[in-house]
C-alpha cells in the first residue's frame, strides 16, 4: 500500500471519528420507546377551524355529504396516506429515531408513514429540487430553551405537500392549492417525562388565520412494546372511489350505493348482455 493511500485512509478515519463525537447522545431529550396519543385522534377539542367563507362552504358540503353516506374530503378512506398534519393524530404508535443529521418520526399506519426531520442546518431547496409529498419536506433545529446547556424542543417546518390531505375525518379542509407551511415545537413535558407535546400551527390559504392545536402523547411503559410491522390498508378495505362517487363493496363482492338514489358508476366501457 503507498504512502498517499495510507494518508488518504487515516484522513478518513479523522473524519469519521470527529463526525461520531459529534453526536452526544446525552445532549438531546429521551424519546426512546413507544408513544400513544392521548385523547381523540381529532382537531375538533381546539374549537372551529378559522376557515375562510369559501372554506367554510366547503366544510358544510363535506359534512352534508359525510351525513348522507358519502366520504366527505377524507380520501384516507381509499388508503391514501395520512400525510401532514394528520398523520400526528397517532392512529398507531409513533417512534422517534435521532441521529446527528435526521429525526425520523416513524409510524406504522397504512402506508408506514415516516417522516425525515433534517436538522443538519441546510436551507430549503428549490421547488425543482425535491418531489411534493404528503408528509412535505421537513427542516428541523434542535434548541436549549432552558439554558441548562441541553436541547430540549425539535423546533421544525415542514413545506412541499402534495394532496388531498386532511386534518383528520371530520371534513375539515386544508386549501386545494397545498401550499401548507406547517410549524411544530416538539418538547418532552416539565414535569412528567413519558409525556410528550406536538405544537402544531397551521398556515394555510383556506384559514383567514394561523391555526394551532398541541397534540399529547403518552409514552408505553412496557420495556418491550409490540410494533405493528405491517398494515395493509388495502388488504381489507371495502370503499372504492369511482368518478368521484363514494360505492361500498358488500361482503358478497358486489357494488354497493353509499347514499339514497345514488346512480351506478358509468358502464360504457362494459358490454351489456341483453337479459
Amino acid at each position: 500500500m503507498n504512502n498517499a493511500r495510507v494518508i488518504a485512509i487515516a484522513a478518513a478515519l479523522v473524519i469519521s471519528s470527529a463526525g461520531a463525537e459529534a453526536f452526544d447522545e446525552a445532549k438531546y431529550p429521551d424519546l426512546k420507546g413507544q408513544w400513544e396519543r392521548i385523547g381523540v385522534p381529532n382537531w375538533t377539542p381546539a374549537g372551529k377551524p378559522p376557515l375562510t367563507p369559501e372554506y367554510e362552504a366547503v366544510y358544510e358540503a363535506n359534512r352534508a355529504d359525510m351525513r348522507n353516506g358519502g366520504a366527505g374530503n377524507v380520501p384516507s378512506q381509499y388508503c391514501f396516506p395520512q400525510g401532514m398534519p394528520m398523520m400526528m393524530n397517532l392512529y398507531d404508535p409513533m417512534e422517534i429515531v435521532i441521529t446527528a443529521d435526521v429525526t425520523y418520526i416513524l409510524i406504522s399506519h397504512v402506508n408506514d408513514s415516516y417522516r425525515r426531520i433534517y436538522t443538519d442546518g441546510r436551507s430549503w431547496p428549490n421547488e425543482d429540487e425535491y418531489v411534493p409529498t404528503y408528509a412535505g419536506y421537513s427542516i428541523g433545529k434542535w434548541v436549549d430553551e432552558d439554558g441548562d446547556g441541553r436541547y430540549d424542543t425539535l423546533v421544525v417546518e415542514t413545506r412541499g405537500f402534495k394532496g388531498p390531505r386532511n386534518y383528520d375525518v371530520t371534513g375539515t379542509p386544508l386549501h386545494r392549492d397545498n401550499q401548507s407551511i406547517i410549524r411544530e415545537r416538539i418538547y418532552l413535558d416539565k414535569s412528567d417525562p413519558n409525556m410528550l407535546h406536538d405544537e402544531i400551527t397551521i398556515i394555510d390559504h383556506a384559514l383567514t388565520r394561523p391555526w394551532t392545536v398541541t397534540k399529547n402523547y403518552r409514552r408505553a411503559q412496557s420495556k418491550q412494546p409490540i410494533w405493528w410491522h405491517e398494515d395493509i390498508c388495502a388488504e381489507a378495505n371495502v370503499h372504492v372511489d369511482i368518478g368521484g362517487q363514494a360505492y361500498f363493496l358488500s361482503a358478497d363482492g358486489l357494488l354497493m350505493p353509499t347514499k339514497k338514489d345514488q346512480p351506478p358508476p358509468d358502464l360504457r366501457y362494459f358490454k351489456q348482455t341483453a337479459r
